[in-house]
């Protein structure tokens, strides 16, 4: 990795940073009590303190690395500059850390104020923000994706407390297992402890969203951003401290205070796509898969599957027992035979109460099939754990309960709080990237005033499809957001390794980058079957798979290192520009 100048002079910076924050914490202590009184809900579209002043020191980091680099910046016009990462499961979440990694070997990484990640993305966040100077060490962070990982009877061990308590979900079982067998740790401590910490990294913002609004709410009730600091709805500006999060409330009074979640549970709230039925669609066996088979019945069997086959897959990620994986091959090839089965000549003719009961029975055969599997096991270490996690797993697959947390807007006066938020004592925060799969809407506005947006995508689906939704949403909560060449959307299937949309006044500027692009793919069907080979719902990546996404990333940052100059440089001289047209406001303002 790079070291000299501008390794130094970050380091100096974050030593009067440390200074600066143990300060603050004392200021905190001689408070005492008289915070006690204040709002346990803020309501408000303007930063929280905490975020403020983390901001305002970190922009000191920026300024520091800005000046390296050779840019004419001053305090004034240090530019917002956020890093927002798409999901994409574990092709995003190592896309990201090969990103970032480029991103401080071209001494581009302290130009960013903050760090954005939905689904996929939030789980290498999650692990990088464990390494409170996780900037000045990227090697640590990619030697963390290959082990050495997290022994099975380490993640039932958490899985067995977290049991014990209230709210327990499928989103629990989906954390622990994404951390244990793609991250390889599991990560214990809560988010709020990173609120004292120097700005020697970006500010994280981490986003998921209310699966009760985002299927029949306003958008106002859809977006959830959690930080160090405060967690609650972007659009709705009401927020509680992150401490609080899963604590009890009543018309806006806290009841009772809960632990707050750790970083495991909170990386299952993050990403967990599979809590959506339309994400089940796409899992369809052929049989199935013709018209007037798939109803609501039909969904809920290919839940179960699917989340016995997802769970199963990951499981094998915590296990170096050679006969422990013949063992679970086995139990993968009995579901997949009764999936493919083809019965449909038992749904000929019948009524959607017939074809209910047999989608039920269907579902109690997958559930059996796991069970007798179980018992038919070798006794031992392996069959305890397995007896332990099916025990606790298939009740909540038949219950499909994801991101069950204590709703503190439960009873909320407000006329602003839609009913599926005030009426319900509970919420359920789930995969962000169901509605757009980029943290868009946490950047948008005034709030936080970005400048300049850098979108490394590493996203399925449609090329461009991130985009377009969060233009579609800025209209609809009538934020500023840049204009779209509808001619560009047409190289969707083959696109450019890099696209500037420009923003002219207050929109953002985007640098967009796709993962796979006509410089690394050498035409539209090898980028369909590169995601094909890296696609987001499969097990977790080989070594070999891991290598190639980091490498790709790496090299999409390299190769547009000259246009990242060249828009961070412009957005130092619009964030100069605009405190001049400020300035002249207020001198007209003054005169008159």
């Amino acid at each position: 990795m790079k070291t000299g100048y501008t390794s130094f002079s970050v380091a100096v910076s974050c030593l009067l940073l440390v200074s600066s924050v143990t300060l603050a914490k004392a200021e905190d202590n001689m408070k005492g009590n008289a915070t006690a009184s204040e709002k346990v809900i803020r309501q408000s579209q303007s930063l929280c303190a905490g975020e403020r002043e983390y901001v305002h020191k970190r922009k000191q980091v920026v300024l520091d690395s800005l000046s390296n680099l050779g840019a004419n910046c001053t305090a004034d016009s240090v530019p917002h500059i956020a890093l927002l990462a798409s999901g994409g499961g574990q092709r995003a979440a190592v896309g990201l850390v090969g990103s970032l990694y480029q991103m401080e070997e071209e001494g581009l990484l302290d130009t960013l104020l903050y760090l954005g990640g939905v689904s996929g993305s939030t789980w290498s966040m999650s692990t990088l923000y464990s390494d409170p100077q996780w900037s000045t060490n990227m090697d640590r962070a990619v030697s963390r994706l290959s082990g050495p990982g997290v022994e099975l009877e380490e993640a039932l061990a958490w899985l067995g407390k977290r049991a014990k308590e209230e709210n327990f979900s499928l989103t629990d079982i989906w954390g622990v297992l994404t951390s244990a067998g793609i991250m390889k740790q599991m990560d214990l401590r809560r988010l709020s402890d990173e609120a004292g910490r120097n700005a020697c990294i970006p500010y994280p913002i981490y986003s998921a969203i209310e699966k009760q609004c985002f299927s029949d709410g306003p958008t106002e009730g859809k977006w959830f951003e959690v930080s160090p600091h405060e967690a609650g709805f972007t659009e709705l500006g009401l927020f509680i401290e992150t401490s609080l999060l899963g604590s009890k409330f009543q018309g806006g009074e806290l009841l009772e205070e809960k632990p707050e979640m750790d970083m495991v549970q909170l990386q299952g709230v993050l990403g967990c796509a599979l809590a959506d039925e339309e994400t089940i669609r796409e899992l369809i066996p052929p049989w199935l898969n013709m018209p007037g088979l798939i109803d609501g019945a039909a969904e809920e069997y290919l839940r179960v599957y699917n989340a016995l086959s997802k769970l199963l897959g990951l499981t094998r990620s915590t296990i170096k027992d050679q006969t422990a994986l013949s063992n679970l091959d086995n139990l993968q090839k009995i579901l997949e035979d009764k999936v493919n089965h083809n019965v449909s000549g038992l749904l000929e003719s019948k009524s959607s109460e017939e074809k209910k009961s047999v989608f039920q029975q269907l579902s109690l055969e997958l559930l059996t099939a796991v069970q007798m599997w179980s018992q038919s096991l070798e006794d031992g270490a392996f069959k305890t754990h397995v007896s332990l996690l099916t025990k606790q797993v298939l009740p909540l697959i038949m219950k499909w309960e994801w991101g069950t947390t204590a709703n503190f807007l439960y009873q909320y006066q407000d006329s602003t709080v839609p009913p599926c938020l005030h009426l319900n004592d509970r919420f359920h925060l789930v995969d962000a990237g169901l509605l757009i799969n980029v943290a868009y809407p946490s950047f948008l506005g005034d709030k936080r005033d970005i400048d300049l947006i850098i979108a490394p995508e590493y996203s399925a689906g449609n090329i461009f499809e991130t985009l377009t939704l969060a233009r579609d949403y800025a209209a609809e909560v009538k934020k500023p957001f840049p204009e779209i060449d509808v001619k560009i959307l047409e190289e969707r299937e083959w696109p450019k390794d890099c696209y500037v949309f420009e923003g002219k006044e207050k929109e953002p500027t985007i640098v967009y980058m796709p993962l796979f692009n006509r410089r690394n793919c050498k035409d539209a069907e090898e980028i369909k079957a590169k995601m094909e080979e890296f696609s987001t719902f499969q097990g977790p990546f080989s070594q070999e798979k891991i290598d190639i996404v980091l490498e790709t990333a790496k090299a999409n940052m390299k190769n547009n290192k000259e246009t990242l100059l060249r828009e961070i440089n412009k957005a130092i001289v619009r964030r100069r520009n605009r405190g001049v047209c400020q300035s002249s406001e207020s001198c007209l303002l003054s005169l008159v």
